[in-house]
C-alpha cells in the first residue's frame, strides 16, 4: 500500500515543491508545508522528519538519508536524493525538481496509454461473454420446447438436467465476467 501511495502522490509533491522554492520559500518551509499538506505518505514521512529535526537534533541531511532508505519506489528515492544533494551540495533544487516532475509526467502519460491499450479488448469480451452467453444458454433450455414432439427422435435429456445446465452456464458466465473486471483492475496504473 504504501509503494502505491508514494507512486500516485510524489508528483504532487514534486509539483508543489516546486512552486513553494520558486516563490522563495527555503527548503526547510517547503518540508514543513509539504508535511502539513494532504500529500498521504509523504506528508507523513516529511512530519516525521520535521518532528525528528525538531526534537532529536538530527541533522535534515541524516533524516533524508535514512528517509531514502525507507521509501519503495524510484521517483520518491529520487525526491529526497535531490533534497540531499541541495543541503549537501547546494545544487539548483528548483530547476532539477522541474526536469523530475517533466520524467515522471511522461512515465505516467507511458502508465496510462499502456493501461489504455491493455484494456482494449476488455470491452468486446463483457459483451461477448455477458450478452450472447445468456442468450445461448436459453436457447438451449427451450430447445425442448422449440423441438417439441420430434426431440423423441434425438434422444433429448430430462427438462431437470437442461436446467441445470443452464444455470450451471449462467452461473460459469457471470464468475468469467467477474474475473474479467478483476483483472483489468488489476492493471490499474494507480495514478
Amino acid at each position: 500500500m504504501r509503494k502505491l501511495d508514494e507512486k500516485r502522490e510524489v508528483l504532487y509533491v514534486i509539483r508543489a515543491m516546486d512552486v513553494l522554492m520558486s516563490s522563495g520559500i527555503g527548503l526547510e518551509a517547503t518540508i514543513h508545508s509539504i508535511s502539513q499538506g494532504g500529500y498521504g505518505i509523504i506528508s507523513e514521512d516529511f512530519k516525521e522528519m520535521m518532528d525528528n529535526v525538531r526534537s532529536g537534533g538530527r541533522s535534515l541531511e541524516k533524516e533524508l538519508k535514512s528517509m531514502m532508505k525507507k521509501s519503495e519506489t524510484e521517483g520518491y528515492r529520487r525526491l529526497l536524493n535531490i533534497m540531499h544533494m541541495n543541503i549537501t551540495q547546494n545544487t539548483d533544487v528548483i530547476d532539477t525538481l522541474k526536469k523530475q516532475g517533466s520524467r515522471m509526467e511522461e512515465e505516467r502519460t507511458e502508465d496510462v496509454k499502456k493501461y489504455i491499450e491493455d484494456l482494449s479488448g476488455v470491452p468486446e469480451s463483457l459483451l461477448s461473454i455477458g450478452m450472447i452467453g445468456p442468450i445461448i444458454l436459453a436457447v438451449f433450455g427451450l430447445f425442448p420446447q422449440l423441438v417439441g414432439d420430434m426431440g423423441s427422435f434425438f434422444g433429448m435429456p430430462e427438462q431437470s438436467t437442461i436446467n441445470m445446465v443452464v444455470n450451471a452456464g449462467l452461473m460459469l458466465t457471470l464468475l468469467a465476467m467477474v474475473m474479467i473486471g478483476l483483472k483489468t483492475h488489476t492493471k490499474d496504473p494507480g495514478l
